[in-house]
């Protein structure tokens, strides 16, 4: 009911700015909210801690997931799900150049009891094995989330336009550089840790998108986004961290409001 409530919200401020007169040659902000699916490929993870506990050991080629989150999504609030925000600024006068910022709310969960190759020590012992990792042993996710804080420059390009722009076809290619502000959530040997955010690395990215325009200002937009992130510092339990890196790929829907200046 609220994803309603904020599209009817959209509209009605779209139908208002009718009566703005459009230039291409003025600057214009957006704003943009939408749902999304991941994927991502498999991790080297480094699990550590010298000072509150006795470990250092890897985990080769772990697989992580999505986690959607939605059970009945009329019930469901609006940021529980994996979701995206952007703010953006069109430069006037810059051929479509302009600047953004982004909040994506990603979730990553390694999968539990998976094989993976595992090296390295625990209380002293040594260990250089393929081990069954349960969730009594290890389980690792960022679930709240695997958040892309991002600014990216932004190239927009006309594809189509109905005589009385009443209807534009966009395509939007943005790159950009964040950090990485997960809660981690995890589970080290009984040892449980959630949170808090914090900022545990850094994020590269960029995304070709297509953005239909109707009403002049209201329009709905579909893109595909690769990242690399490398997390440096993921909190564990206590003085313990976790470091590694991941490339993820999202599938995203949007819908957003545009707005001459």
């Amino acid at each position: 009911m609220r994803f309603l409530t904020l599209a009817a919200v959209l509209v009605s401020i779209g139908a208002y700015a009718q009566e703005i007169p459009l230039s291409n040659n003025r600057a214009s902000v957006y704003v943009t909210w939408g749902y999304h699916r991941d994927a991502y490929t498999r991790s080297n993870i480094h699990f550590k801690d010298s000072q509150t506990a006795n470990y250092d050991f890897r985990f080769y080629h772990a697989r992580a997931k999505d986690q959607v989150d939605v059970k009945d999504f009329f019930h469901t609030p609006l940021t529980v799900p994996q979701y995206v925000l952007n703010v953006g600024y069109i430069f006037k006068d810059r051929k479509g150049w302009g600047v953004e910022f982004s909040w994506d709310h990603l979730k990553y969960v390694v999968t539990d009891n998976q094989v993976m190759h595992m090296k390295g020590t625990i209380d002293g012992q040594y260990y250089d094995q393929d081990t069954l990792v349960t969730r009594d042993f290890v389980h690792f996710e960022h679930t709240n989330g695997n958040n892309y804080a991002m600014i990216s420059a932004v190239k927009q390009i006309n594809l189509l336009k109905s005589n009385r722009r009443n209807h534009t076809l966009n395509a939007l290619f943005k790159a950009g550089i964040g950090g990485l502000v997960p809660k981690t959530d995890s589970y080290i040997m009984g040892m449980h840790n959630d949170g808090p955010f914090k900022l545990s690395g850094y994020v590269i990215g960029a995304s070709a998108n297509i953005r239909y325009i109707t009403l002049k200002y209201f329009f709905i937009e579909a893109g595909l986004k690769a990242a690399f992130a490398n997390y440096t510092h993921a909190k564990l339990y206590e003085k313990g961290f976790a470091k590694h890196t991941f490339f993820s790929l999202q599938s995203i829907g949007s819908i957003g409001l545009s707005v001459p200046l």
